[in-house]
């Protein structure tokens, strides 16, 4: 059977279900006042208790140390003391490769980098209409990087291609890629020239 939602009356509200045991003569607030005041009575004692109990440890404590000090037995051999004037002479010192490492020199073969003869370059889009093509050159030169718009003609027609580049290295073409995919310019590719 359907119901109807948007004319339906909100449910009665249930009243609260009372305490069937009331203590006749007291209220509740004349309960909480009463075990209010005699509660703090019986932690001031504990408390007071605890503090005295924790002086006496301490009094019996504090003399019996130098108590046990005077009982302890003596060793019947007791190590000779020696003065300053017993004492054997300072040693030199041994050490030579202070001086050594004055003069020594360290040679380190460094290796260079070896030259790259094929240089990378990015290509950043490829177009049918040099408009297009035109158009993203100057979204990348607006980020400060210089691009070029390459003609190629391919089997499938004519295409203008964005590259930029050459790079010395393919970490110079990696930043360069993330400035343009922070301008939200994705889709560039590094390759070997």
């Amino acid at each position: 059977m359907p119901r109807d939602y948007a004319k339906r009356k909100p449910a009665p509200k249930k009243k609260p279900a009372r305490a069937t045991s009331k203590p006749k003569g007291r209220t509740n607030q004349a309960r909480t006042q009463q075990q209010s005041v005699g509660l703090p009575w019986l932690r001031i004692v504990i408390v007071v208790g605890l503090l005295a109990a924790f002086g006496y440890g301490l009094s019996q404590i504090s003399g019996s140390a130098d108590h046990v000090a005077e009982t302890e037995p003596t060793s019947a051999s007791p190590a000779p003391v020696e003065s300053a004037d017993n004492l054997p002479d300072k040693p030199q010192e041994r050490w030579s490769f202070i001086e050594e490492l004055e003069t020594k020199q360290v040679e380190v073969d460094v290796p260079d980098a070896p030259e790259q003869t094929r240089p990378y370059l990015m290509q950043c889009g490829s177009f049918r209409i040099e408009s297009q093509a035109d158009e993203l050159k100057a979204k990348i030169a607006f980020q400060g990087l210089s691009s070029e718009v390459r003609r190629a003609e391919g089997s499938k027609g004519v295409w203008y291609k964005v590259v930029l580049g050459p790079y010395k290295t393919k970490r110079l073409a990696e930043t360069d890629r993330h400035t343009l995919q922070r301008a939200s310019i994705r889709g560039c590719k590094i390759w070997y020239w």
